[in-house]
């Protein structure tokens, strides 16, 4: 019998890191969205579970100890899912304006790994990950959207 894999795709700062604290102005489009997004991807095809506190969203955690960098981590069944929700409607909007929201980063943000179905990845898991593709390249133990990698015994 063959184990089900999740594929795990995680963000610092959903590509960039805060320039302002949440509360700014300058965020408040961004802020106002984080809800309707957050339900739109809890409703999407493919969505295994968001990265989140009890609050509902994830906005008081941080990644590597960076107080201006947010962390936002989902679970997908597939990456055929994850692209669908990441390039349509609000999503997609509001990709495109990262950058009035967050600082231009010039080294990887983003990662994605295959997780055994059930398992709750860490902040932790994340920097590791994200850390080993920014040295390594993208390989089976992480890896990127545009290089992916089959899931475990596929």
């Amino acid at each position: 019998m063959r184990c089900r894999h999740d594929l795990v795709r995680t963000r610092p700062g959903d590509i960039g890191r805060l320039e302002q604290p949440l509360g700014s102005p300058q965020l408040k489009d961004s802020v106002d969205n984080l809800e309707p997004v957050s339900a739109v991807a809890d409703a999407a095809d493919g969505i295994v579970r968001r990265f989140q506190t009890e609050a509902g969203d994830a906005t008081d955690l941080r990644i590597f100890g960076d107080e201006w960098m947010l962390v936002n981590m989902s679970v997908w069944r597939d990456s055929n899912a994850l692209t669908a929700f990441m390039y349509q409607g609000m999503h997609r909007e509001l990709l495109a304006r990262r950058y009035e929201f967050l600082e231009r980063m010039h080294e990887l943000m983003t990662t994605m790994r295959w997780v055994p179905g059930g398992h709750r990845p860490t902040i932790g898991e994340a920097e590791e990950r994200l850390l080993h593709v920014r040295e390594h390249g993208p390989t089976q133990h992480a890896f990127t959207l545009r290089k992916p990698f089959p899931a475990p015994g596929a």
